[in-house]
């Protein structure tokens, strides 16, 4: 049974510091009611990642049925972390494609600006494995790690690598300086870009996209319209990032792929433009080359060409991104439907219209690449399913364990797979925070401190030391191990010195 999309609605992005989320969500919603055509919405599916922690509302379902005057309507929250947006898009259409409603309301929403960054990071750090997240790695330290190994496996030097990501930069914010909905609309230089600091190496403060609030609304229907939804993905992937069998590249966004384009019986390249989670800039790169809009390995080459900008080859992020029109992060997967849809029907400002219009693919990434979504939509006149799907990567789809459980104990050698030097921590863990990714010797992968900090190369033979509880990594040499393991015993001893003189 076909799904189309009706009405639309989205407030613009950015603070709204006198609006509960709950109201921001219904504004949201009742512009979408009003600009639909179709018989009575008979469900609500709502979308928002932590609004118990991030605003105090709970049971927002019920919250947001009330706030619409929808009591009697069955109303249900989705959650996937930061794709909950593209989740909550996939429920609906699934309820509306099996038949059992013929008309739905989908809402999604965050609200994070009101509380200072430290309490935002925290709160989003939760969706990171335990131990990686006990170990100090943030978010934005483990989307550099990635970056890192990336460039490693493709051959990037660190300063050709900042060249692209600039440009992916760049190239978002001049978008989103067109789209009236975005929380950025000024364009930035690349001197800009190059003078903003480091939060976690080699990503920039421009690297990373901005603290929102924000929410967007559709409602899905069996009656026939201009737009449809063909095609639905889903995957998921290892929730720690260590027991991944690549850290170039997400799996899960690869089978997310696969599956969507299979049911819409669409290829990459019937892809017209695409609206990519880029919460990180690299994640606009590693995503295209998952999806196969770009060939893997060389997508960083495409943006260096221009084939991502609005007049290129594959436009990506015509609405600013989620690094330039905001990130509130259970909302954004939904605003990339509701931006392909105006693109679909030609409603957005011409300057930013992406030609000949007629299939888009939306893809949105849950935590750390842990539960990704994949949904393309087509006008109604789109042509007919010329191109047969098939993976446009050498590489299959691997879904799996790197290893078995984390060992206690590890071999005292390995290799550096990734690293970054975190100059924003968490709290409690000390500034600039050295983290390695390695594979040791006898074949685990584990998550290490840097005994000092300092900077290493991706591919180098490291050491390996297990303290209070942590491992740490070091330069390989025998003399590197006496200070460590000297430095371990002095903060011992000063640690019971202490104890005796409290008694």
């Amino acid at each position: 049974m076909e799904v189309y999309v009706d009405g639309v609605g989205m407030v613009p992005f950015g603070k709204h510091p006198q609006t509960s989320l709950a109201s921001l969500m219904a504004q949201a919603a009742r512009t979408a009611l009003e600009a639909s055509k179709g018989p009575d919405v008979e469900a609500l599916f709502v979308g928002a990642m932590n609004s118990e922690e991030f605003t105090g509302e709970g049971n927002l379902a019920a919250a947001l049925a009330d706030e619409l005057e929808l009591a009697g309507v069955p109303s249900t929250r989705v959650e996937t972390a930061s794709s909950t947006g593209a989740a909550v898009l996939e429920a609906a259409f699934y309820a509306v494609a099996s038949g059992a409603y013929s008309s739905v309301l989908v809402v999604a929403g965050e609200k994070m600006t009101h509380l200072p960054t430290p309490r935002v990071t925290r709160i989003l750090a939760e969706v990171i494995e335990p131990y990686e997240r006990n170990a100090g790695a943030s978010m934005v330290a483990l989307a550099a790690m990635v970056t890192q190994a990336y460039a490693h496996k493709w051959g990037l030097s660190h300063r050709r690598l900042e060249r692209v990501l600039c440009r992916v930069a760049v190239k978002n914010h001049r978008n989103g300086a067109l789209n009236p909905y975005a929380q950025f609309r000024k364009e930035i230089t690349d001197e800009q870009y190059y003078n903003s600091r480091i939060i976690s190496y080699p990503l920039r403060l421009y690297d990373c996209a901005p603290i929102t609030d924000g929410a967007a609304a559709l409602v899905l229907t069996r009656e026939k319209g201009d737009v449809k939804i063909t095609g639905v993905g889903h995957g998921t992937d290892t929730l720690a990032v260590r027991h991944r069998i690549h850290l170039h590249s997400f799996a899960a966004c690869r089978k997310a792929a696969e599956r969507a384009y299979s049911m819409a019986r669409r290829g990459p390249k019937d892809i017209d433009f695409a609206e990519i989670h880029d919460a990180f800039t690299c994640f606009e790169i590693i995503g295209a080359e998952d999806l196969g809009l770009l060939e893997e390995g060389k997508g960083w080459r495409a943006v260096e060409k221009g084939k991502t900008d609005l007049e290129g080859e594959i436009p990506i992020n015509a609405s600013g991104g989620l690094k330039a029109r905001g990130h509130p992060v259970g909302a954004s997967g939904l605003a990339q439907a509701v931006e392909i849809v105006w693109q679909l029907r030609g409603e957005v400002d011409p300057a930013r219209q992406v030609k000949g219009a007629r299939i888009g693919l939306l893809h949105s990434i849950g935590g750390m690449a842990n539960n990704n979504l994949v949904v393309i939509l087509e006008r109604e006149d789109a042509p007919a399913h010329a191109i047969k799907w098939e993976p446009s990567h050498s590489r299959p789809v691997e879904i799996e364990r790197h290893h078995r459980p984390d060992p206690s104990r590890v071999s005292r050698e390995g290799v550096l797979d990734s690293y970054t030097i975190l100059y924003v921590p968490p709290e409690g863990f000390p500034s600039p925070l050295v983290l390695g990714m390695i594979t040791t010797y006898s074949g685990h992968r584990i998550l290490a401190r840097a005994a000092t900090p300092t900077t290493f190369k991706v591919g180098e033979r490291v050491a390996i030391e297990k303290g209070d509880g942590t491992f740490y990594f070091m330069r390989y040499g025998w003399a590197q191990r006496v200070v460590f393991r000297l430095s371990r015993k002095a903060r011992g001893w000063k640690l019971a010195l202490r104890r005796k003189l409290r008694v």
